[in-house]
């Protein structure tokens, strides 16, 4: 089977979810948790610390829907997958190595499913080490840089 069509559509869009991942990550830091003030008594620490992971997980979350619409996307144009529910749930599927839908790629489409299981990795390597800086910034905020 002749993959080179996974590998020439697959490879550029990682680079492309990875490059605007970083952008739109490095803009959450920035706006949300470089910016926090953390108080000193108990009760508003905890609410300042819920709003800071809060916000940073709800907006890493939407920046992850907007990779898997993508992918999701490129399926329909390829006409790997039938219509747009299908072409999503795949797609979230794939980019969370989840893998469980009853859906398949057509076969000469399936390396690029388990590419963005890779691009997903990726992806989510990224978002776990923001959030984990998040929570540093809130208990330890004087290693802010």
């Amino acid at each position: 089977m002749n993959w080179d069509l996974n590998w020439i559509w697959s490879l550029p869009l990682i680079v492309v979810t990875m490059t605007i991942h970083v952008l739109g990550l490095g803009y959450i830091a920035k706006k949300i948790v470089l910016d926090a003030t953390v108080p000193s008594g108990r009760r508003e620490f905890m609410l300042a610390f819920c709003k800071v992971v809060g916000t940073t997980t709800l907006f890493a979350t939407l920046l992850l829907t907007v990779h898997a619409i993508t992918w999701a996307l490129l399926y329909l144009a390829l006409g790997a997958l039938p219509d747009a529910p299908s072409a999503m749930l795949y797609s979230l599927s794939a980019l969370t190595s989840y893998g469980h839908a009853e859906l398949f790629l057509e076969k000469r489409w399936q390396l690029m499913g388990a590419l963005e299981a890779v691009n997903g990795v990726l992806l989510f390597g990224l978002t776990t080490a923001l959030l984990f800086a998040a929570i540093q910034a809130v208990f330890w905020p004087t290693n802010r840089q």
